[in-house]
């Protein structure tokens, strides 16, 4: 019976710290995220251009739309593959990151928010990080920390994405001794 009582409360220890832990986690994700935006859109204010937000204000989350919380931000132009991620936007643009249809330098700044982890491939992420340096003055990137239990387990998710100063570096999830590619742009 002493023994049981061990076991239950080693293991509800386990899960409250691991809890505490994946919370400040989280934590530390949603202030990146918002300092990145609120970057991009003083970045944007600044040149007197507009914001472009890639990957919509909705994300892929319903439940959002129901508590009208947004995702990602709302740019001023909003561009997804998804309408649903769209909804309601009056800016909104069904495309693909990897092929934008603006010319080069129309916005002030872009802001892709947990968007190039769902990219199939490396060289998608490159062209997307290019397409986004090709429309916009400086682009902002948020990307789930590699601690965060949910940046492992959700579905969808190809590549971790990660940066060191002015460097963004890309690798395909899963892959033991999987090369990771560096690139090198204006991203903030």
């Amino acid at each position: 019976m002493m023994q049981t009582i061990h076991i239950v409360s080693l293991v509800v220890g386990i899960c409250v710290g691991l809890g505490g832990w994946q919370l400040f986690v989280w934590v530390g994700e949603t202030r990146d995220k918002n300092k990145k935006y609120k970057a991009a859109r003083a970045y944007a204010l600044e040149r007197n251009k507009p914001l472009l937000v890639a990957g919509g204000p909705w994300g892929n989350r319903q439940v959002r739309h129901i508590l009208k919380k947004p995702a990602h931000g709302n740019g001023d132009v909003c561009l997804d593959i998804d309408p649903n991620a769209m909804t309601g936007h009056p800016n909104g643009v069904i495309a693909s990151v990897t092929h934008i249809p603006f010319c080069d330098k129309s916005f002030g700044a872009a802001f892709a928010s947990h968007l190039l982890e769902h990219l199939a491939s490396t060289s998608d992420a490159q062209k997307a990080l290019a397409e986004l340096n090709r429309v916009a003055d400086a682009v902002f990137i948020a990307y789930p920390f590699r601690q965060s239990v949910g940046g492992w387990l959700t579905p969808g998710h190809h590549l971790w994405v990660w940066q060191k100063g002015n460097a963004t570096y890309i690798k395909p999830r899963g892959k033991l001794g999987a090369k990771k590619e560096e690139y090198h742009a204006q991203v903030e």
